[in-house]
């Protein structure tokens, strides 16, 4: 069973394909993505590696993290889920909201 990994501290200028052939001299790689922010393109400094099997994992999180590369240790660790997280939007547990009237006296339109 395949295993996604998440790498962290990547320098600016990294590629997918760096990437790619980095974790392809441990083991076989599924896919790899490297996070952009939406609007310019840009790299955010980390991004996810999906291994073929769960040794091939274990043994890129023990000889990669740490490593530096570009002038950064990267952090490589298991990807956490994201399983029980919901949409986006806006959302107020707790912390009171507007629910379009506000709170004293009345609207003063002419």
């Amino acid at each position: 069973m395949n295993k996604k990994l998440y790498v962290g501290n990547l320098p600016y200028s990294s590629t997918e394909d760096e990437l790619k052939e980095m974790f392809g001299k441990i083991g076989s790689v599924e896919s790899v993505s490297i996070v952009t922010d939406r609007f310019s393109g840009k790299s955010k400094g980390f991004g996810f590696v999906q291994m073929a099997n769960e040794d091939d994992a274990s043994k890129a999180i023990s000889e990669l993290s740490g490593k530096e590369i570009g002038g950064r240790r990267i952090i490589v660790s298991e990807a956490r889920s994201e399983g029980g997280r919901k949409g986006g939007g806006f959302h107020s547990k707790g912390r009171g909201s507007f629910r379009g009237r506000r709170s004293g006296g009345g609207s003063n339109r002419n």
